[in-house]
């Protein structure tokens, strides 16, 4: 019988037990990446299990637990076990499906189980080529805000590097003053977040650019793989009352450097805002990574 006390905490430690274990079972939501859960955990309390060949993961948030599909080989004693242990421990929603094999396989074990979408945790995922081209008409007005970018600043785009590190240190401090980052506590927690990511850049595997106008950065992405076709951009950040459109700038610099290596883009979900909403599907997403999940009242009615 699994115990929520066999759950260890997700740390630095661990990146190459994720990486080898996705290797065999690629994911495609950004939350189940392990760049995200060492990152933001502070925040979600992510922690994950080892069993029969799969890795379970959980989150905290809140005091309120939620666990998730196994992550590994079908097996369906597993997953009762999974079941079980989220009716003991989790919350009113207590599984969350991110993975959509997992999906796949509870629906065929548990056919009359209501999954309920949660659209505001949607990723949403872009061709890079796309992203890095702006083409037809589609794209016709944010090329030309990119391209009035280029003709307005003599910019250059760079790596980051050990070199520059300090330097982007430096613009999120900028960044997180005028964000008044700990003015909210999702602010707060994102600044955490992000300090984190640069403070450990090579050791979680992130790569990223930064976007520097003479001398000072005006914008930077951080990203890490999700699998062996999709990047995800983790962070992305800019400083646009000084830079008018500089965002739609390192976004399709970023996807410039990522298009040889990765043929999809994942951006993340929107959280429900309505802005971002917008922003992000005027970039045309090529699909949607669903996320969804069961009430406590279904899983008693379905599977005890």
């Amino acid at each position: 019988m699994l115990r929520f006390a066999d759950f260890k905490p997700v740390s630095l430690e661990d990146r190459e037990v994720f990486q080898e274990h996705y290797q065999h079972y690629p994911q495609m939501h950004s939350d189940n990446t392990f760049a995200n859960m060492v990152c933001w955990n502070h925040y979600a309390d992510y922690r994950f299990c080892k069993a029969g060949g799969s890795i379970i993961l959980s989150s905290t948030i809140d005091g309120v637990t939620a666990f998730r599909c196994p992550i590994g080989p079908e097996d369906p004693d597993l997953l009762d076990d999974v079941i079980d242990l989220s009716l003991r421990e989790g919350g009113e929603t207590p599984l969350q499906v991110l993975d959509p094999a997992g999906e796949a396989f509870i629906r065929k074990c548990y056919p009359n189980l209501p999954l309920h979408p949660d659209r505001n945790f949607f990723d949403y995922v872009y061709r890079t080529d796309s992203l890095a081209d702006l083409p037809g008409k589609g794209y016709a007005t944010i090329r030309h805000q990119v391209n009035r970018f280029a003709r307005d600043y003599n910019y250059t785009i760079e790596e980051i590097t050990r070199d520059n590190l300090d330097d982007v240190w430096e613009f999120l401090i900028i960044w997180c003053e005028w964000r008044d980052c700990d003015s909210m506590p999702i602010l707060a927690y994102e600044k955490e977040a992000i300090l984190f990511a640069v403070n450990n850049f090579f050791e979680i595997g992130l790569e990223g650019w930064a976007i520097r106008i003479g001398d000072a950065i005006g914008a930077i992405s951080i990203v890490g793989p999700v699998n062996r076709n999709m990047a995800v951009v983790h962070f992305e950040k800019a400083l646009p009352e000084t830079y008018r459109d500089i965002y739609k700038v390192i976004m399709s610099e970023t996807a410039r450097e990522l298009r040889d290596r990765y043929r999809y883009i994942n951006r993340e979900c929107d959280m429900g805002a309505p802005g971002l909403r917008e922003s992000k599907t005027r970039y045309h997403p090529a699909c949607m990574v669903e996320v969804h999940y069961t009430t406590r009242d279904d899983l008693e009615a379905c599977c005890r």
